[in-house]
């Protein structure tokens, strides 16, 4: 392929995180004059982020790998997969490289030596707020890499490494970057949100000329103060999580918490090097809801966790019965190459782990259409996402971007990317329908 400017083909497989890492690589890319191909055919070369957390991920980078090759032949492994390296070379031998996770110059250093970049200082400009493969009205923005738990069923930190928070002065920066772009929404990410800071011992860093300590509270009440939907992601219910509910009463930001609970039973729980006091949570989800009513918690599960039996499965269903959890998702558990649950006795036949994860999510549909009826009526201010078939595709503060639910008003095109308020008129166990107001 020949150009006058060298193109590079991006593929971003995995989770919000990983797309923060295309997004940074995209971003330097840009910055150093290469253009982004969309197709593999008019690219120099290809780029493909991968994810290698579970089985089902590993094959579909393995396979975005292969066709990456097929199509153009010149490929660039980066991302969780490129953490074992064998993996991918045992595969494909011939791709041009292998990286891991969140190494932003190594990529670059391989696209240089495999297409050298051609300098022009009158091209070489990008906006402030960088590349993003998001809607322009929403934006990941991520705290910190790496994790410092080790679940007996994730690798993260085998592939991504001990908990590194980012500078706050830095993280604000970017924030304060993508608000003046015309974001609306910043969905704030890491391994561990609630986390940030433990690292560094919460060291005072500083943005606008003001002293601030790298913490959760505290970056909440800066994002807060920005004017745009601020929603926390990956928050661990630490006794510190408590001070962030005022913030979310006083609407600061998103009246939002989406906590990885993962189980509900103390001896699975226990199994899988997680914290075991089901009993506490349920006070604090009450406590919770007592100072912020209209508060919405999401949380994913693990059903068929080696060793579950069914008294454990019944104590997760009597959890998720008392929790009366917003949003939810659940797997079916899978084995996943280096995880320390390997090693665990009592594997759950397949056929028994579907059977509970379809009991499982029957209960939560029975939850969640019970609690969405209750909002009929009611008015929400809404994110516009989309306008498709003369319907208008929104989320309400309850929803985050592809993982939740939708509000969906029909007969008007509302402005993409703007926040309007609207009254519901119907909902099931997923969606809500409204109309403007």
């Amino acid at each position: 392929m020949s150009h006058s400017t060298p193109r590079v083909g991006f593929v971003s497989l995995g989770c919000p995180k990983a797309l923060v890492d295309s997004e940074r690589i995209l971003t330097q890319l840009r910055a150093e004059g290469y253009g982004i191909s969309a197709t593999y055919q008019d690219a120099d070369l290809v780029v493909v982020n991968t994810c290698g957390f579970i089985d089902a991920a590993v094959e579909e980078s393995l396979d975005a790998i292969g066709e990456a090759l097929e199509e153009n032949g010149r490929v660039i492994v980066t991302g969780c997969l490129g953490a074992e390296s064998h993996k991918v070379l045992d595969a494909y031998p011939n791709v041009l490289a292998v990286t891991g996770p969140h190494a932003y110059e190594q990529v670059m250093s391989e696209v240089h030596q495999h297409l050298p970049p051609l300098h022009d200082p009158h091209i070489d400009l990008i906006p402030p707020q960088g590349v993003r493969l998001t809607p322009r009205h929403y934006a990941y923005l991520k705290i910190s890499e790496g994790c410092n738990h080790r679940c007996s069923f994730c690798i993260i930190p085998s592939l991504r490494g001990d908990l590194v928070s980012r500078p706050i002065g830095e993280v604000l920066q970017e924030a304060e970057n993508l608000v003046q772009a015309g974001v609306k929404e910043l969905l704030v990410i890491s391994q561990d949100t609630s986390a940030y800071g433990v690292d560094t011992k919460y060291r005072t860093g500083f943005w606008g000329g003001k002293p601030l300590k790298t913490h959760i509270q505290t970056l909440a009440e800066a994002l807060g103060a920005m004017g745009v939907w601020v929603r926390l992601h990956y928050v661990y219910p630490y006794p510190h999580v408590d001070r962030l509910l005022p913030l979310m009463a006083e609407g600061s930001i998103l009246p939002y918490l989406d906590i990885p609970f993962q189980h509900a039973s103390p001896r699975i729980l226990k199994a899988m090097r997680r914290p075991a006091h089901a009993e506490k949570v349920l006070t604090r989800l009450q406590a919770w809801r007592a100072q912020c009513p209209d508060m919405a918690v999401r949380s994913t599960f693990i059903v068929g966790f080696p060793g579950e039996t069914e008294a454990d499965f019944e104590t997760l269903l009597e959890f998720l019965q008392e929790a009366r959890l917003d949003r939810v998702g659940a797997f079916a558990y899978s084995a996943v190459e280096g995880a320390a649950a390997n090693t665990l006795t009592g594997a759950v036949p397949e056929a028994v782990k579907e059977e509970r994860l379809e009991r499982f999510m029957a209960v939560q549909a029975e939850i969640s259409a019970e609690k969405l009826g209750r909002m009929i009526g009611r008015e929400l201010e809404v994110l516009v996402d989309a306008v498709e078939d003369g319907m208008s595709v929104a989320r309400s503060y309850r929803d985050a971007p592809e993982i939740d639910g939708q509000v969906l008003v029909e007969g008007v095109a509302l402005p993409v990317g703007e926040r309007v308020r609207v009254r519901v008129t119907h909902a099931d166990e997923h969606d809500l329908w409204a109309t403007p107001l």
